[in-house]
């Protein structure tokens, strides 16, 4: 599955709000899986997006298409966007489905990786973090996934803002020791996103 990451530093709320309404067309768009997103709880004035593929293919379809009619109506309600894509490569809790309906905020993990400590940095994700976060109350599910040049991204739901506050409390400093995590990260950049249900796709 292919994910797609925006990031747009917002000037008009009010018209990005209702233009991030206007991608409820995208249902029915062959392959597309979901779409999500909200405001981050650290800059007020940028907005996070998730998109959800089956495969490059039917996104790049998508892109060549119907996009940029969509796009249209949000143009002017933004100064800066950053896009990234990602391959999804395991499940942070089993049965992952690209559906914000339940969430409440999510967690958005943007690691660089040195190169030579990929398939370690990916083992751990696997044999470490995934199970710790899956036993955790309040998370719903999430997605690891591989970019462009030793990128990862780590993208968790949960249920409130309150549970995951206890997961990261409770266990990110003991976890990050057990995996090695600072000697196979460049840097870890995060982001807590508050949900807008009406932008559920």
């Amino acid at each position: 599955m292919l994910v797609k990451w925006i990031r747009c530093r917002v000037v008009d709320r009010v018209g990005f709000d209702r233009g991030q309404r206007q991608w409820a067309g995208l249902r029915g768009e062959p392959g597309f899986r979901g779409q999500g997103g909200g405001w981050a709880r650290g800059q007020r004035e940028e907005a996070h997006v998730f998109c959800f593929w089956e495969s490059r293919e039917y996104y790049d379809r998508f892109m060549a298409g119907p996009h940029d009619g969509f796009a249209r109506e949000q143009a002017e309600s933004y100064d800066r966007i950053d896009v990234r894509l990602f391959e999804q490569r395991q499940e942070v809790k089993v049965g992952f489905r690209a559906d914000f309906a339940d969430a409440d905020v999510l967690r958005a993990a943007h690691c660089r990786v040195r190169p030579s400590q990929v398939e370690h940095f990916m083992l751990m994700q696997e044999k470490v973090w995934n199970p710790a976060m899956a036993g955790s109350p309040g998370m719903l599910r999430g997605i690891f996934a591989e970019g462009a040049g030793s990128e990862f991204l780590v993208l968790s739901m949960w249920d409130s803002a309150t549970e995951r506050g206890k997961y990261r409390d409770a266990a990110v400093g003991r976890l990050e020791e057990r995996a090695g995590l600072d000697e196979d990260v460049l840097s870890v950049a995060g982001e807590i996103v508050d949900v807008v249900r009406d932008w559920t796709v």
